[in-house]
């Protein structure tokens, strides 16, 4: 018995003297930090962080490799108690929801491939070549619903994922998931800055539509009476429908794909349908706003661009101040439209808008005479945009004199038309003449006439290719007319409320193109219009984050790919001011794209794959068993008596019934999709 317990006892001495080395050998010290952030983590190991649950999450969240909110199941509570370990603040950030990419169902598809057997997207997509003809769309197999950690995704009766918004985080795990890219995260930030790309599954009347609305799905709400969710779509990308709904030429039906089998469907009819429907409420709904940035960003111009630009930057979560030198918002909207196309109230309705959005407006204030850009620093403004249009908004000033607002700056034709009416204009000694022909060089002799010193002609094109004969080029030289030929326009530069400075580049044989910066004193461009230019400042900032000087440089927002020069003063310009404004929407919403880039400390770009106007993307030219629906339903007009009188407009607008009917007429498409039967 002695014997037992004397062996039991060494084999115990033996086991505890075991762990106590293999504790030395294998001994892990936990790290404090890492301890209280898992600890703070709700625990639920759910993965939708994109790590292998909280214990690593808690690692990475110490190592500075995750976000301290980068917990999507612990939201905000567990957010603050992680950076309040980590000792950092938490700033309030616009939640992500997933989306689904893809609008028409598996059922309803023409299969390339069936997928016999397969039960997950993934290894469907590998069967039998690939998947189905459309190369973005829904497998259906449903991967991404068994994925989800958050039961936030289902299958619904159509056969296409469907979001729970409230259950949601954004985790993107579905996104992962998906084996053909439908699925995506999505805020109203992040469908702002969007473009329409050649990955997308867009309709036709979505690529064609300078806005860039997407309008199947506005049109799919208001087929169903979701009046107000249709607006809220179009206001994700147009902050005026009513004027549009009214003025614009709807190029967007023009491309719509019932042309194939009958008649376009009334998309813009129907777009001021739903906007005529919140007006007649009284009761504004008023978009989402992102949190705030504190950033400050000045306007220049009070036109189509200005607003829309301020509209945007406000809904990024910026504080956009419009100056505008007339004593009234809308510019040529208001100077130009006749009012039974665009009735007075229906424009201040629009503009009143957006000024509720936390836009600030100063009116009767002219850049050059009231404000530079050296007072506009001076007052805490981060950016500036220029948005003032071109020589036909100038001229409704009255003044030809003040074309562009911005001293230095000029445009050629109203430049020359004051100079015909007795009007001078300080040019300085250096300038430089952008683009034109033989105009350009009467002007260039125009401002030697004038005192210039030296002249400089940056023609867009080779030589021969001005439109100016060769002895008239000639002629021109022996007058001391310099030329550069090939160059685009990069950029200005300036300090205060002048310019100093002008970039442009050449190409180069085989090499990265030539670029050099002019000294200029006034710059005069052939353009129709003023450059929807960026005005950055680059002097350093001083310890309370306040700049020390007033210079500042130029950027130009991005803009859709068009196959021309390019450069700062573009050819390709919408000169029609019924076509000029849903244009200068889609250019006010990229320039507030292009600073919100900005202000987060990256450089302008467009997104990847964006859209020119001459893409080839998947699409089809004819439309089979198409069971006919009712048709195209008319707008109503006014007699000839209430216009005379002036008491009505033209058109007055779809009833609620023909709306609802002719929306039912669309047929939702896609890249090659569409609905081929009957309606509900």
């Amino acid at each position: 018995m002695i014997i037992e317990a004397l062996a039991l006892g060494g084999l115990g001495c033996l086991a505890a003297m075991g762990l106590g080395v293999a504790a030395k050998v294998f001994y892990v010290e936990v790290d404090p930090l890492v301890a209280a952030i898992e600890e703070a983590l709700p625990g639920a190991n759910c993965g939708g962080c994109g790590y292998a649950g909280c214990a690593t999450a808690a690692g990475e969240i110490a190592k500075g490799n995750m976000a301290p909110n980068g917990c999507v199941g612990g939201g905000p509570t567990v957010a603050v108690a992680v950076a309040a370990i980590m000792g950092v603040a938490v700033s309030e950030t616009e939640p992500e929801i997933a989306q689904v990419g893809c609008r028409y169902p598996l059922q309803r598809a023409d299969l390339k491939y069936r997928y016999s057997g397969a039960t997950d997207c993934r290894a469907a997509i590998l069967l039998a070549g690939g998947p189905k003809e459309c190369p973005v769309g829904c497998i259906g197999l449903g991967s991404c619903v068994q994925a989800c950690p958050f039961d936030a995704l289902s299958i619904g009766p159509d056969g296409l994922p469907v979001v729970d918004e409230y259950r949601c985080t954004g985790c993107g795990t579905c996104e992962r998931t998906c084996p053909v890219g439908i699925m995506g995260l999505t805020s109203v930030s992040n469908r702002i800055m969007d473009e329409i790309t050649v990955e997308d599954c867009s309709a036709p009347c979505q690529r064609r539509c300078p806005a860039g609305i997407d309008i199947p799905h506005q049109i799919k709400r208001t087929a169903t009476g979701d009046y107000q969710g249709a607006l809220a779509v179009i206001k994700e990308r147009n902050p005026l429908p009513l004027i549009c709904g009214r003025i614009c030429p709807h190029p967007c039906e023009t491309e719509c794909r019932r042309n194939l089998a009958d008649e376009a469907v009334a998309i813009n009819p129907l777009k001021r349908f739903v906007a005529d429907k919140e007006r007649e409420s009284g009761q504004r709904a008023m978009p989402y706003k992102a949190p705030a940035t504190g950033k400050k960003v000045a306007v220049i111009g009070g036109g189509v661009e200005g607003l829309s630009t301020a509209y945007f930057l406000a809904r990024l979560g910026h504080s956009p101040v419009i100056y505008e030198a007339r004593d009234q918002l809308g510019g040529l909207l208001r100077t130009a439209i006749p009012p039974e196309r665009l009735p007075r109230e229906v424009l201040d309705w629009e503009i009143e808008g957006i000024l509720a959005m936390g836009v600030e407006a100063k009116t009767g204030q002219t850049l050059g005479r009231d404000f530079d850009l050296g007072s506009l620093y001076d007052e805490g403004f981060d950016m500036a945009v220029l948005a003032t249009g071109g020589w036909d908004a100038a001229l409704m000033l009255g003044d030809p004199a003040q074309m562009t607002g911005m001293p230095g700056l000029e445009l050629l034709l109203p430049l020359m038309l004051s100079w015909a009416q007795g009007h001078e204009v300080e040019l300085g000694e250096k300038v430089v003449l952008v683009g034109g022909g033989k105009q350009t060089l009467a002007a260039a002799r125009g401002c030697i006439e004038r005192g210039a010193k030296e002249v400089t002609i940056l023609w867009p094109t080779s030589e021969d290719t001005t439109g100016v004969s060769p002895e008239e080029l000639e002629k021109a030289r022996e007058e001391g007319i310099k030329m550069r030929f090939k160059a685009t326009v990069i950029g200005l530069e300036g300090f205060g409320g002048r310019l100093s400075g002008l970039t442009y580049g050449q190409p180069a044989n085989g090499h990265a193109a030539h670029q050099e910066t002019l000294a200029v004193d006034t710059v005069i461009a052939a353009s129709g219009r003023v450059p929807g230019a960026i005005f950055v400042p680059t002097s350093p900032r001083d310890e309370e984050g306040k700049l020390t000087g007033k210079a500042w440089h130029t950027v130009m927002p991005y803009a859709p790919p068009s196959g021309g020069p390019g450069g700062l003063f573009q050819a390709d310009e919408a000169i029609s001011d019924f076509r000029a404004a849903v244009e200068a929407i889609g250019a006010g919403r990229r320039a507030a794209a292009s600073v919100h880039q900005l202000l987060n400390g990256d450089e302008v770009t467009a997104p990847q794959g964006m859209l020119a106007r001459d893409t080839q993307v998947l699409t089809v030219d004819k439309v089979f068993n198409l069971v006919q629906a009712p048709e195209r339903q008319p707008m109503p007009l006014a007699d000839e008596a209430a216009l005379l009188e002036g008491s009505s407009e033209a058109e007055l607008g779809l009833s609620e019934q023909a709306a609802r009917e002719e929306a039912k007429r669309c047929l939702n498409c896609g890249l090659i999709c569409y609905y081929r039967t009957k309606y509900n």
